[in-house]
């Protein structure tokens, strides 16, 4: 027999803690190795957690509800197998039991105290930064190292509005204070969770409907971004007659062939990624001053799931793809998000976004810039409309398929021309489809 130990696997790039949303196995179950055993949740998504060994659950050691850091051991295990003879899973760390005291010299070092601040010292009086225990409100390692980096004092992190767990300061929360917060200034509350400005009336036979953990990320997000950065919009009108037809001349060959749809999506995304090639600093992110030109292009896509949130899984080096390649990669990603089977690093990395709001029926829109991107694409739907067209004969009045596209980007960094000029690019690209391609 064995004990096993199961450790809160990192789930992603600069992820440090999750939340247990829900154990889907209780203490005496038997358990596959691989099955799934709990849910959790980070900033970024929701996912489950398989075993990496076969055995009996012995022990659950965090509750659901409960904020966990990587790294932790969150149940036991008892396997007939010795252990360390089975290979881990990629997303779980397993651990044998072992003597006490080399798991304490195991033990992460505590971080080294910062000296304390005198009251006032940062100008506007509050407590030594250090100081926790005054505070009865539960901070993470991760948002107190911010708070001493920062020197923020106590007093004035708690005036933080908190979109996390029971109003938990999350490090979305802190870092967004900390880029709003200037020295003497009143401190900052978030427009989500604090009181809003003009109370909302309630009348007999309203219903009221709690937003749920996602919905609460989204707005806050979608708050942060348009007070970060200053949105201007840009609109062209490209005429897509010839992807229309091409589209579904090869359609019913290629889900023969391949066996997975061909939509609009992957089309239009390889003409945003070779406009992009053209416009490398709408590839681009911002930090304080600076401007970073990131190599990779990789290219978000908002999915609308079926609870009625929307969520942005990423392509990663979507230029190094083909169109089938594309296809394949769209309709993964499309599918993963309903069915709520995205990891944490599928939705990070993006460098552009775009969002299909034609599939709604909408012919435009004005997106809201992905942070800390500095573009996103709104895709209009396709319409039938009389256009004028140039012909050996003459100019003449023809039925083509039109539709528009809509770039929100950052005034901070990306200027009219250059904003204006990416969008028509776009639309060059599509409306100078060979409609000889193979695929």
């Amino acid at each position: 027999m064995a004990r096993i130990e199961l450790i809160m696997p990192k789930m992603g790039e600069s992820i440090m803690e999750a939340t247990i949303l829900k154990w889907l196995k209780k203490s005496g179950d038997k358990i596959e190795q691989d099955e799934s055993i709990l849910e959790v949740a980070t900033d970024k998504v929701d996912t489950e957690v398989p075993s990496t060994h076969a055995g009996v659950l012995t022990e659950i050691l965090a509750k659901e509800g409960e904020v966990v850091k990587v790294g932790t051991v969150i149940a036991v295990l008892t396997t007939e197998v010795a252990a360390g003879t089975s290979t881990p899973a990629p997303n779980i760390t397993a651990v044998t039991e072992s003597d006490p005291r080399k798991e304490k010299a195991k033990a992460p070092p505590k971080p080294i105290p910062v000296t304390a601040q005198q009251p006032g010292t940062n100008g506007i009086g509050h407590a030594p930064v250090t100081d926790f225990k005054t505070s009865s409100r539960f901070y993470s390692p991760l948002v107190k190292n911010i708070a001493k980096e920062e020197k923020i004092p106590v007093a004035e992190l708690e005036t933080i509005a908190g979109s996390g767990a029971a109003g938990r300061v999350t490090k979305s929360d802190i870092l967004s204070y900390v880029q709003q917060r200037k020295p003497g200034q009143a401190p900052y509350r978030s427009t989500i969770s604090s009181a809003p400005l003009v109370p909302a009336s309630i009348n007999a036979g309203d219903e009221i409907i709690q937003m749920d953990r996602m919905r609460k990320m989204i707005a806050e997000r979608m708050v942060d971004s348009k007070r970060i950065a200053p949105h201007v919009t840009s609109f062209v009108e490209a005429d897509v007659t010839n992807i229309v037809a091409w589209r579904s001349k090869v359609k019913n060959e290629f889900q023969k062939r391949e066996g997975d749809a061909l939509t609009y999506t992957p089309i239009f995304m390889e003409a945003v990624v070779m406009a992009i090639k053209d416009y490398p600093m709408i590839n681009v992110q911002v930090d304080g001053d600076r401007i970073i030109r990131k190599k990779e292009i990789n290219i978000g896509m908002a999915v609308a799931l079926p609870t009625g949130n929307l969520i942005v899984p990423v392509i990663r080096n979507a230029d190094q793809y083909n169109l089938s390649g594309l296809a394949k990669a769209v309709n993964d990603l499309v599918k993963r998000a309903r069915e709520n089977k995205l990891k944490p690093d599928d939705l990070a990395g993006g460098t552009y976004t775009i969002s299909n709001v034609g599939t709604f029926g909408n012919v435009m829109g004005t997106p809201i810039i992905m942070q800390p991107q500095v573009g996103i694409l709104a895709i209009g739907a396709i319409q039938k409309k009389p256009a004028v067209v140039e012909t050996p004969a003459g100019d003449a009045i023809a039925i083509r398929h039109k539709m528009f596209l809509s770039h929100s980007y950052d005034h901070r960094v990306v200027d009219g021309a250059l904003g204006g000029s990416f969008v028509r690019r776009v639309a060059d690209y599509l409306e100078k489809f060979d409609t000889n391609r193979v695929i």
